[in-house]
C-alpha cells in the first residue's frame, strides 16, 4: 500500500527539461513530492548512457548514475525540435507550476518557448533556467560541461597537494552545486508566489553556484592580494601542523583537527599517548611547550611571522612524526571512538563500503531500497539529504523508463495520440 502521508510538495507540478546539469535538482523536488514529469528527447536522456550499470551490462534502463538522480520522477517523451512536439508542451505548461529547464541560454526562446512565452501560458509559471555561466554575460554562450564549471570556478585551482598540478575533484562537484541552488532558488520562488501570486524566472549559474567552495581564497585575494594555492592535507597552512590534517591508521585513513575550538586541546592527545607509552621525548623540552600552546592562536602568529615558522618548524615537524607513528599502531575506530571519548576531533575517512556498513547510517535506515521489477531485483538507494518531521522525504516510485509515462500524462491532460500524444 502506498504511503499516505502528506509530502512538501505533494502539490506542485514540474516539468522537468534538464539532462545532468539539473537532474539533482528535480531529484531534490520529487523527494519532497512534487509530480515532475521529466521530458526526455526521442531515445532517452543522454545520461541513461552513462556507467556504471547494473551489473556492469551497459543498458539505458540500468544506468545506476542516471537512476540515482531520478528517483520519484514520471517520464514522457516528447521532440521539443518538432513543432507536434512543441505543441504538446504548450498544453502541459498550465498544467504545471515549475519549469525547470539547463539548455543554452536562448534555446528555448528560439523554439518558441522562452519564459515570456511560458508566462502567456500560465502568468504565475515558475521557470528556473540552469547554464554554466547564467543567462547573460560575455560567456553566457560558452558550453560548460561539468569540468568546465570546475575549472572557470576556480576550484581546481585549490584542489590537490601543493606540488600537483590543478585537480578536478571526484564526480560532477560543479552539476550538483548548480542543482542545489537551483532547488533553493525555485523553492524561494514558488514561496514567493504562495505569498503574492507571482511567477518568477530563476537564472542559476553553475559558476556561481562553485565559487561558495572557494571559501577564504577569494576574499584572501581581495583582501591582501595574496593567491592561496593547493594544501592537500596541510588544511591551507604553508607548514607542518601536527594533528591538522591525514594521517594514515592500521586499517586506512583518519582526519584529525586538533587544538581548535570545540574540541579537547593537543595536550590531551600528548597525555593519551604518553598513557600508551608512546609519547616518545613529546613530554619534554622542547616539545611539550610548544603543544601547550598549539591552538589557533599560535598557528596565526606562524602564518603572520616567517621568523616564528623558521623557528618552530623543526619542533612541529617532530612532533607529527611521533605523532604519525601512534596513529598508525590502531585501527581507525579505535583512533575515532577513544578520541570522541577524550573529545578529541578525529573522523574516519571512510570508504564506500564503510559508508554501506556504516552504523549510524544504518540505524537511521538512511539507505532506502526500491524494488525494481523489470530488474527482478531490489536496489538500495542514498537516502534523505534532510528529515521533516511533517512532511517527509521520500521515494515516491523507482526511476522511469523512458516514456514510460507518455500516455498516462498526455491522458491527464485530456491529449489523445492524434492530437500528438506520440513523440512527433
Amino acid at each position: 500500500m502506498a504511503d499516505q502521508t502528506p509530502t512538501a510538495l505533494g502539490d506542485v507540478r514540474v516539468l522537468d527539461l534538464t539532462g545532468e546539469l539539473g537532474a539533482y535538482c528535480t531529484k531534490l523536488l520529487a523527494d519532497l513530492g512534487a509530480d515532475v514529469i521529466k521530458i526526455e528527447p526521442p531515445g532517452g536522456d543522454p545520461a541513461r548512457n552513462v556507467g556504471p550499470f547494473y551489473h556492469d551490462e551497459p543498458d539505458p534502463e540500468q544506468s545506476l548514475y542516471f537512476l540515482n538522480l531520478n528517483t520519484s520522477k514520471r517520464s514522457i517523451t516528447l521532440n521539443l525540435e518538432g513543432e507536434g512536439g512543441r505543441q504538446v508542451f504548450r498544453r502541459l505548461v498550465p498544467t504545471a507550476d515549475i519549469v525547470v529547464e539547463a539548455f543554452p541560454p536562448g534555446h528555448l526562446d528560439g523554439l518558441g518557448l522562452g519564459y515570456q512565452e511560458l508566462c502567456a501560458l500560465r502568468p504565475d509559471i515558475i521557470v528556473t533556467s540552469i547554464s554554466g555561466f547564467g543567462g547573460w554575460g560575455p560567456h553566457a554562450d560558452y558550453l560548460a560541461p561539468d569540468i568546465v564549471g570546475v575549472a572557470m570556478a576556480g576550484i581546481m585551482w585549490l584542489a590537490g597537494d601543493p606540488q600537483d598540478q590543478p585537480n578536478l575533484p571526484y564526480g560532477y562537484q560543479g552539476y550538483l552545486s548548480a542543482s542545489i541552488q537551483a532547488a533553493a532558488g525555485t523553492l524561494m520562488a514558488l514561496y514567493h508566489r504562495d505569498l503574492t501570486g507571482e511567477g518568477q524566472h530563476v537564472d542559476v549559474s553553475m559558476q556561481e553556484a562553485l565559487l561558495i567552495a572557494q571559501e577564504r581564497a577569494m576574499q584572501t585575494y581581495d583582501m591582501n592580494r595574496t593567491v592561496l594555492g593547493r594544501s592537500g592535507g596541510r588544511i591551507g597552512l604553508p607548514f607542518t601542523v601536527p594533528g591538522m590534517g591525514p594521517y594514515e591508521a592500521s586499517d586506512g585513513w583518519i582526519w584529525a583537527y586538533l587544538g581548535t575550538p570545540g574540541g579537547a586541546p593537543w595536550s590531551e592527545l600528548l597525555a593519551w599517548m604518553d598513557e600508551e607509552g608512546k609519547a616518545k621525548d613529546l613530554t619534554q623540552e622542547p616539545y611539550r611547550p610548544v603543544i601547550e600552546q598549539l591552538n589557533l592562536r599560535f598557528l596565526t602568529g606562524l602564518v603572520l611571522s616567517a621568523e616564528e615558522r623558521e623557528k618552530h618548524g623543526p619542533t612541529l615537524t617532530h612532533i607529527d612524526e611521533v605523532l604519525r607513528r601512534f596513529f598508525e599502531g590502531k585501527t581507525r575506530w579505535e583512533l575515532y571512538e577513544q578520541g570522541q571519548g577524550r573529545r578529541l576531533l578525529i573522523g574516519i575517512v571512510s570508504t564506500p563500503e564503510d559508508l554501506a556498513k556504516n552504523p549510524q547510517l544504518n540505524a537511521r535506515n538512511w539507505f532506502q531500497e526500491i524494488e525494481h521489477p523489470e530488474l527482478g531485483a531490489v536496489l538500495r538507494y542514498p537516502g534523505p539529504p534532510y528529515r521533516l518531521s511533517e512532511t517527509p522525504w521520500r521515494i515516491g516510485r523507482r526511476p522511469p523508463r523512458v516514456g514510460e509515462h507518455t500516455a498516462e500524462v498526455l491522458r491527464e491532460v485530456e491529449l489523445s495520440g492524434e492530437k500528438g500524444g506520440t513523440p512527433p
